[in-house]
């Protein structure tokens, strides 16, 4: 029995240093495949989406917001959904994308963790438009908390950050299916990385990466499905409304200042020029694939990584 455990440990321990060792080896080729995939990038032929249909939840601010006008600039028609409480903010949306070139924009008013809302604003906008070409699934909140909480306070985040997304995703297959479309998913690299004191936004990231991964067999080729990746962007997506005693903001100002943000405007032009060029996966900024990479192999460093940005007077009650 001893001697049954003792070589499956030795096994597991010779497979695991066996692997990292190849790691290292055939690093300087991920390194290169890197290189030349973002190279190649570069000359691939782009999408051109002009006058196709893209659906954006959450774009009555930040990413999503963003997104719509990169999405205008080409000539996109556009559907964006925000909740009730942003609907004169969404009108300016609106009026701005169709300045900056969309030549129909639909703004709709409807909350994502309710399913009947979800299907309305997909069925309207093929009503609408007659077609549907790119689903983008940005609406989220982002809580974070401190140690003495009340859980069911929280329990919003799985009803918008991952049903939130799985609705519509399930209203608008069929008609991405006719279009051969896209499906973009805002999951976070907090999904990946763990961060701290974001135990229910983690989890709720980290189950859409494992939904929208396991679909892809489901629906590809013929649907393709981009997940986000992001990091520290400038934007106002933290908010007081689901954290406790400003915790949320804090962290995210002070880890800010190891962890390097990203502007908004940047970002939002390196997504959709991703996804416009077929992109399945897209991280930024782009030293978050590092992170991820260290999470995986060496846990221990990735805690001890996280342990060093907390200020040590953060609150924690």
């Amino acid at each position: 029995m001893y001697e049954a455990l003792f070589n499956n440990k030795f096994t597991d321990a010779l497979v695991f240093y066996f692997s990292v060792l190849l790691l290292l080896l055939f690093s300087p080729f991920l390194f290169t495949w890197e290189l030349i995939t973002t190279l190649r990038s570069c000359f691939q032929k782009t999408e051109n989406v002009a006058g196709k249909v893209v659906l954006i939840t959450g774009a009555s601010s930040g990413i999503g917001e963003l997104m719509a006008y990169e999405y205008a600039k080409r000539g996109a028609c556009l559907a964006i959904i925000a909740i009730k409480e942003a609907n004169s903010r969404l009108e300016e949306v609106a009026e701005r994308a169709r300045e900056l070139g969309s030549p129909d924009v639909l703004f709709l008013f409807a909350d994502v963790s309710k399913v009947d809302e979800c299907r309305m604003f997909v069925d309207d906008t093929v009503k609408h438009f007659g077609r549907l070409d790119h689903l983008v699934m940005n609406a989220g909140i982002g809580p974070l908390y401190a140690i003495d909480i009340d859980v069911t306070k929280f329990r919003p985040v799985m009803d918008i950050n991952f049903w939130g997304s799985v609705y519509p995703t399930q209203f608008a297959i069929p008609h991405l299916q006719k279009t051969k479309g896209k499906i973009i998913v805002n999951a976070s690299s907090a999904g990946l990385l763990n961060l701290p004191k974001g135990g229910f936004y983690n989890a709720s990231k980290a189950a859409l990466i494992s939904f929208y991964d396991s679909l892809r067999f489901e629906v590809s080729p013929t649907i393709t499905i981009t997940i986000l990746t992001l990091g520290f962007i400038q934007t106002d997506f933290i908010t007081a409304k689901y954290s406790t005693n400003g915790v949320g903001i804090r962290l995210k100002n002070d880890m800010g200042t190891l962890y390097p943000s990203m502007g908004a405007k940047p970002c939002a032009k390196a997504i959709v020029d991703g996804v416009c060029k077929g992109a399945t996966s897209i991280a930024e900024p782009r030293f978050i694939k590092a992170l991820i990479v260290v999470k995986f192999l060496f846990p221990e460093l990735h805690r001890i990584i996280f342990d060093v940005s907390l200020p040590s007077d953060s609150p924690t009650d």
